[in-house]
């Protein structure tokens, strides 16, 4: 059995992930930590915990998630992870990150998306963006896997089968993407108030949003060229979930069929991404609760644009069903287990 720690285990994704690595077959959870200074019942903050577990969420200890644990997942906040991360790898451990700190290769994006300068430079070459669908050779073999995050999950899918085809215009590519409020986290502010989300839609910053370099750095190494694209966050009045509606211009060579073929032929034998039929499109209820990827397109050949569609849950294939996903290739376990 593979042993494994959960840090910030009390936050949305943290208990989230939790869920997935009690049910999986290969694995144990062997610590869980908060940075609260008295130990929490799981079963507080996980009650439909079986009855048989009895874990404690405890206060963070090196010493002792480095005794118990061979795999530490990090939940922790951006900026956060980067020296937790690097007491790990120096101690041995494969550490798989959900935080934002290893994404991006280049330091110099760190103070202008995340406000901070990044203290391990030298980590980010290491780092491997943990896309399994796209990046499972190098996943196999990494010690520090950076777990997307949500909103460039789904586009990412729809759009890099695209450019390698070269089936869209690089130069075209917009995104609209429309999350369930668990994506902000369990720290509460104003905007997600139940008052400020119930009944409303709105956009939030617009042409200013974090994952807007993450996005770019994954269409452009699939495109083989500088990608800059306009990505816009909405804000639903749903728990979880998230929709994406990408628009791009199609080169003189696409036709709806090569599209979708190109999709399909990419994703034929990925477990977790669903290519949808011809006139059909993705809905949050179809993946709620899963780790599955839903992706659909229709091309309007009055305009020579294809909108793209993606839906996955943000706490699964957005965080910590990707995470589970990525352990599962880099310890050569099944890459399904644990997962629906």
């Amino acid at each position: 059995m593979l042993n494994c720690a959960v840090l910030g285990a009390t936050g949305y994704t943290g208990v989230e992930l939790t869920k997935l690595l009690l049910v999986h077959p290969n694995v144990r959870v062997s610590v869980l930590t908060t940075r609260q200074e008295k130990p929490i019942a799981l079963r507080e903050v996980l009650p439909s915990v079986p009855k048989n577990v009895s874990l404690e969420i405890v206060p963070y200890s090196f010493d002792e998630v480095k005794k118990k644990a061979e795999v530490v997942f990090l939940c922790l906040p951006h900026t956060e992870a980067m020296a937790t991360a690097d007491q790990f790898l120096n101690a041995g451990k494969v550490v798989i990150d959900l935080s934002a700190d290893f994404r991006l290769k280049d330091p110099k994006a760190y103070p202008e998306w995340y406000s901070a300068e990044h203290t391990f430079p030298e980590r980010l070459k290491q780092a491997v963006y943990g896309l399994p669908e796209v990046n499972r050779a190098k996943i196999k073999k990494a010690s520090l896997i950076a777990n997307p995050g949500c909103y460039p999950t789904g586009p990412s899918l729809a759009l890099i089968p695209l450019l390698k085809k070269k089936l869209i215009d690089p130069d075209s590519v917009i995104i609209n993407a429309a999350s369930g409020v668990s994506g902000a986290g369990k720290k509460l502010v104003t905007a997600t108030h139940f008052c400020e989300v119930d009944g409303n839609y709105n956009a939030y910053k617009v042409n200013t949003h974090q994952h807007i370099p993450e996005i770019e750095q994954s269409l452009s190494e699939a495109a083989g060229r500088k990608v800059t694209v306009m990505f816009i966050p909405h804000l639903l009045p749903v728990s979880r979930g998230i929709l994406a509606t990408i628009y791009a211009t199609t080169t003189s060579k696409a036709t709806e069929a090569k599209l979708r073929g190109a999709l399909e032929s990419a994703y034929a034998k990925d477990p977790f991404v669903r290519v949808l039929a011809e006139g059909q499109f993705p809905s949050l209820k179809d993946v709620r609760n899963t780790n599955f990827c839903d992706i659909g397109l229709s091309v309007d050949r009055r305009t020579g644009r294809v909108v793209l569609f993606s839906a996955i849950d943000n706490l699964v294939k957005g965080a910590a069903g990707q995470a589970v996903q990525n352990m599962n290739i880099r310890f050569g376990l099944p890459e399904e287990a644990g997962l629906l």
